[in-house]
């Protein structure tokens, strides 16, 4: 657990913190139940309906995912979803983890249609690992690991299931790897004999992730109902935001921007579509 003094990182005593944070350093998952009143999330429900609705799907990645089922910088398009990230239910949990001065890093609404039997996603990590371990390597016991960025999904509908949650591997967080990528479908993964937690939700339950735990959306079942949450990405204030994408807003002059050899664009901060800003 941390806390800023002065500008500066220093430690925090855990029993001080919300269970839900403790949970959350451990396990690298926890949902808080009931963390949003019906009003906050018929709100949310009705004003990101109306982005779906009335904005233009985009999809930065250009492959891969079907640009009707999110939006993206939902801060920038919705009063009612600028409220929402800085919710005490919320910031109750995160702030012992990453500082009282963290910020958004990423917004994206998730509007998933039904699709009974769907496979879904394979198992990744959103960012990281951010300390990577060699084979043989674990994180000592008596040291807190790190937290760098956090997952937030607000469920504006029930999550079953059979609606594809959001699958976690508890403590792989501490592995200091990536999923093995031959096993990325695989129903059953483990880490140091733990499987999958099923993050069902009802609406105005909020569910959190750190960043670099192993994660997926769980295959859908015959009777899905699809998914509906806002999700927001914290980081560390030294984290950058990814709100936008680096050639889309930066500290670059034209004749910078201008630059072609891919590390040179890089190294001044134009990098390719990641996890965050696509």
């Amino acid at each position: 657990m941390i806390q800023r003094l002065g500008g500066y990182l220093t430690t925090r005593k855990p029993d001080t913190a919300a269970p839900e944070a403790r949970e959350l350093e451990s396990e690298g998952c926890t949902v808080v139940r009931g963390a949003f009143s019906k009003r906050e999330v018929t709100a949310l429900h009705d004003a990101i309906n109306d982005v779906f609705d009335t904005g233009e799907a985009y999809n930065r990645n250009g492959v891969g995912r079907d640009s009707q089922t999110f939006r993206y910088e939902m801060l920038n398009r919705s009063a009612v979803c600028r409220s929402a990230i800085a919710h005490p239910a919320i910031l109750s949990v995160i702030e012992p983890l990453l500082g009282d001065n963290c910020h958004v890093i990423a917004n994206t609404a998730w509007r998933n249609p039904p699709k009974p039997n769907d496979p879904a996603q394979g198992w990744h990590v959103d960012a990281g690992p951010h300390i990577p371990l060699s084979a043989g390597i674990e994180w000592p016991d008596h040291i807190p690991h790190p937290v760098f960025a956090i997952g937030v999904h607000v469920f504006l509908k029930d999550c079953t299931e059979g609606d594809g949650p959001t699958g976690v591997i508890p403590g792989s967080h501490l592995s200091g790897r990536f999923p093995p990528r031959e096993l990325a479908m695989d129903p059953h993964l483990k880490w140091q004999n733990r499987g999958v937690r099923k993050l069902t939700a009802d609406a105005g339950d909020v569910a959190f992730f750190v960043s670099d735990v192993w994660h997926r959306r769980l295959p859908t079942g015959p009777d899905d109902q699809g998914r509906f949450f806002l999700q927001i990405h914290y980081g560390r204030r030294d984290i950058q935001q990814r709100i936008k994408p680096s050639n889309e807003l930066n500290h670059l002059s034209p004749e910078a921007l201008s630059e072609q050899d891919p590390r040179t664009r890089s190294a001044m901060g134009l990098h390719p579509i990641g996890f965050y800003d696509g």
